[in-house]
């Protein structure tokens, strides 16, 4: 169809398209290749970042192609989330799944026949069962394959039917496929391309820097300096969306209840929720009846919501791969966002253990040790995510908290004995908590019954802080000085450096830790967002008016509860942001800002158009 017309005439056409459904004067990175690649009918695998930008690379070919595009989708609240988001732009979409009733499958199997629809998002499972029927009857102008690491993470465990989407290019050979995933190391990219039978498939690999994300880890915070880091920090979020992931079921409850407590609006999800549950609790979440969401890895795949302002990890994850996933479904709108690592030598020993038990120790082991070596940098650690995935940068990123506060170090022997001579003395037949309480002279049960209240060492670091020496004794770790024994209870034991440092024939040099008092945190202000100069209107001389933000933000509500909408569906924050900078008073000018589409504007421009004119 493309083929006769000129490289220049496509890509205005192109333009147009993009502006038309969804507002945008421009692609991003990659998107304008990856179209041309799939409208010449070639297979693709396409890795992004999560609000990288993705689903414009498939959604922009499906509205320019004669036919419908099929997407296979993981998860039903993910489809649910795209079709409202497409059908909100004006564009015909719809989800086949088993939530739907018989007659709403039937009107939308009737309307893939007639080609009345330009996406239809379907699950593995029902592809599989459509493959001889519906989709026989249908013009498939493209195959998308979304969270396309799925097919090698999940496809060789609990969902089988991932495996067999090989099955697509025997079906249908002129059909192109389109592959597309946030995360996907070597191992998996080469898993996916022979699993689907791409046909020599280009691989588009986009930038994995999110600059407008904020990157800090807090080392060592036991669980009330945790409630309390938590607390200050989201108080700072007053009134914004935030994630905190936990590692266990129990641990979302009790944090959850932790948040309730103090008033906030938390809402749980696990795996060992009912269905029911688990999805009241993220449409909770999307329709901001609660601020925060405690769950676990379970939660976030099928969340597309762009106003998530911020992702705390309550306990180190087990993968930079899962990692950079979570804290990507912060700031999808690109404007500024913060993200929180705890990490302590509890969440390493557990992690240890259960990679050490996986199937694929090896790996698991490495992937371990990686995001072990990001959480204990001392240099810049958007350098090093970006270095794990490939990218090489010159510069720091100047926002994380190391670029913020370059670690300083002072000479930490005495302090590096006390710890070795705790372990040496017990035989070396202990773990960090009971080092720990030896050196503070706790007088724990557990102390007392082995009498070691009684060693020389007990007490010898009083005037530390506890959590200062669950930092300390990770930077010792980190620098060699002890080993972790995971076959043996989790003992610690003493290396030949170490025990240079204990005997005194060489010093050890840490880090200065700093900690963030209350007065401060109180102190701190909400960042206001920074809307990029080149997305504003020209000529445009306006700050922005928070007030007009906030009235904008009101009619955005009420036009979404009107509609049983997200309200981001309706217009995204920065959108929001956008307009209360810019504060358009003609239609025109309203459907000029970015991420307005034509069906957008002619929806909802004259209310805003009105309210807006009010601020003059």
């Amino acid at each position: 169809m493309y083929l006769c017309l000129t490289k220049y005439r496509l890509r205005n056409f192109m333009l147009q398209t993009l502006k038309t459904y969804f507002g945008y004067d421009s692609f991003r990175p990659l998107q304008e290749e990856i179209i041309h690649h799939l409208l010449n009918r070639k297979d693709a695998l396409v890795l992004m970042p999560t609000g990288g930008g993705k689903s414009i690379c498939y959604q922009l070919p499906a509205l320019l192609n004669e036919g419908t595009t099929v997407v296979v989708s993981p998860l039903i609240s993910l489809m649910k989330d795209q079709v409202e988001s497409l059908c909100a732009n004006g564009i015909a979409a719809g989800a086949l799944n088993s939530n739907n009733d018989e007659t709403t499958n039937a009107a939308l199997r009737r309307a893939c026949m007639e080609g009345k629809l330009k996406l239809l998002y379907i699950s593995p499972e029902k592809l599989l069962a459509e493959i001889n029927y519906l989709l026989r009857d249908m013009h498939i102008s493209l195959f998308a394959i979304d969270e396309a690491h799925c097919i090698s993470q999940w496809g060789h465990d609990f969902r089988p039917e991932y495996t067999q989407m090989g099955i697509l290019h025997q079906q249908f050979p002129e059909v192109p496929i389109v592959a597309l995933t946030a995360t996907a190391d070597k191992i998996t990219r080469e898993d996916i391309i022979q699993q689907l039978h791409l046909e020599k498939p280009k691989i588009f690999i986009s930038s994995f820097d999110r600059p407008n994300l904020s990157l800090t880890v807090k080392r060592g915070y036991q669980q009330k300096e945790k409630s309390k880091a938590i607390l200050d920090f989201i108080n700072r979020h007053s009134g914004e969306s935030g994630i905190l992931y936990c590692m266990s079921r129990s641990k979302t409850e009790t944090v959850a209840q932790m948040l309730q407590k103090q008033g906030i609006k938390a809402g749980i999800y696990h795996a060992g929720l009912s269905a029911a549950r688990r999805d009241q609790a993220q449409d909770d979440f999307i329709h901001d009846r609660t601020q925060v969401v405690c769950a676990t890895i379970a939660f976030g795949m099928g969340i597309d919501k762009s106003n998530v302002r911020w992702v705390i990890h309550y306990n180190l994850p087990k993968s930079i791969e899962s990692f950079y996933q979570e804290i990507g479904r912060s700031g999808r709108d690109g404007l500024p966002s913060d993200t929180l690592l705890f990490y302590s030598l509890s969440d390493l020993i557990l992690l240890t253990k259960f990679a050490t038990e996986s199937r694929q120790q090896n790996i698991n082991i490495e992937k371990l040790q990686r995001m072990q070596q990001y959480a204990e940098s001392d240099i810049c650690r958007r350098r090093i995510l970006l270095s794990y995935f490939g990218e090489n940068t010159t510069q720091d990123c100047g926002n994380c908290d190391v670029c913020k506060n370059p670690p300083q170090r002072f000479d930490g022997t005495i302090i590096v004995q006390k710890a070795l001579s705790g372990i040496v003395r017990t035989e070396q037949k202990i773990g960090t908590s009971m080092l720990v309480d030896i050196l503070r002279g706790t007088l724990s049960s557990e102390v007392a019954e082995r009498g070691y209240h009684h060693l020389k060492t007990f007490g010898a670091g009083r005037e530390v802080p506890a959590r200062d020496w669950q930092d300390y004794l990770l930077q010792m770790l980190q620098l060699g000085y002890f080993e972790i024994a995971y076959n043996e209870n989790n003992h610690l034991k003493i290396t030949a450096s170490g025990s240079d440092v204990l005997f005194g024939r060489a010093s050890a040099q840490l880090v200065v830790i700093h900690r963030e008092e209350a007065s401060e945190v109180k102190r701190g202000r909400k960042r206001k967002p920074s809307i990029p100069v080149q997305e504003l209107p020209l000529g445009l001389p306006h700050t922005e008016s928070e007030e007009l933000f906030e009235a904008l933000r009101q009619l955005r509500k009420r036009l979404a509860d009107q509609e049983a909408l997200p309200a981001y569906i309706v217009l995204s924050d920065k959108v929001l942001h956008l307009l209360s900078t810019s504060r358009p008073t003609t239609l025109e000018a309203f459907g000029n800002i970015s991420g307005i589409g034509e069906y957008k504007k002619k929806k909802y421009g004259k209310e805003f158009i009105e309210l807006i004119s009010k601020y003059y």
